[in-house]
């Protein structure tokens, strides 16, 4: 195993401990940190291992964390319109 994607199971566990704790803001600012924490996380898995592990990774992120993802795509809906 890489260490990219050691770190990306290390996210992942990370990301599933943090959503277990309670949170006063439903848990948007561990949202936001694990975003930015995620993304040159996958950027480094890309690169070592290419573009179809960096998808996995992708979508095993964006399962984790899916609503911001489903805010977002409803920002996008709105800003088309």
């Amino acid at each position: 195993m890489t260490l990219s994607l050691a770190l990306a199971c290390l996210w992942a566990f990370v990301a599933n401990v943090l959503a277990m704790l309670p949170s006063r803001d439903n848990l948007w600012r561990r949202a936001y940190f694990l975003i930015a924490a995620g993304v040159p996380i996958l950027g480094f898995v890309t690169w070592q291992n290419g573009p179809w592990v960096g998808l996995l990774v992708l979508a095993a992120g964006m399962s984790v964390l899916r609503w911001p993802i489903i805010y977002l795509a409803r920002w996008i809906n709105r800003s088309v319109k």
